[in-house]
């Protein structure tokens, strides 16, 4: 892991703490899921592909074409086979921190926001998704989604349903 992956996966699992402790989430378990959200992130992508195959993932249209999806995928997959994680909701909050799905867990919201909110994240918007995530989980990811529909939109790039599903979830609560 390199330095900037490093600092990132600390700041993730410092903010997952702070937000877990805002929303009585379990500190450890946030920490645990913030600190390894990106293991596989760096790891080459041919390597990725080989760990979800052993762990029985089978990638479908979107994630064929989307290799920024991969790490969450393998991550959640390395996590089980070589750290021995079982707890479902670790394995989970790893395998859709980048897209997010409908019918998410705390635990899920938390690494999900918290991965969009670390202290070294300064893109256009960073600090209002900071504000929002302090008021509502909810509210900061339906910002998330709208900035990630828009960006993927705007480069004609497909959108993995689990993303879409989660927009209309948060959406159709609000």
């Amino acid at each position: 892991m390199g330095d900037y992956r490093y600092v990132h996966s600390c700041n993730v699992a410092d903010e997952a703490v702070t937000l877990a402790r805002l929303y009585g989430c379990d500190e450890e378990k946030a920490y645990t899921a913030g600190i390894l959200h990106d293991i596989t992130k760096e790891i080459p992508k041919e390597e990725q592909l080989q760990i979800m195959e052993n762990g029985g993932i089978i990638l479908d249209s979107v994630q064929k074409q989307a290799t920024k999806l991969w790490h969450s995928l393998s991550g959640s997959v390395y996590i089980q086979s070589r750290l021995g994680i079982t707890d479902a909701d670790i394995i989970n909050a790893i395998r859709y921190h980048t897209t997010g799905r409908a019918g998410m867990s705390l635990l899920e919201k938390i690494i999900y926001t918290a991965d969009y909110t670390s202290a070294e994240r300064s893109y256009n918007g960073a600090d209002i998704m900071r504000e929002k995530s302090r008021r509502s989980l909810e509210e900061a990811m339906l910002f998330s989604c709208q900035f990630t529909l828009q960006s993927l939109s705007a480069k004609e790039a497909a959108i993995h349903p689990d993303q879409l599903f989660l927009y209309n979830e948060l959406v159709l609560k609000g």
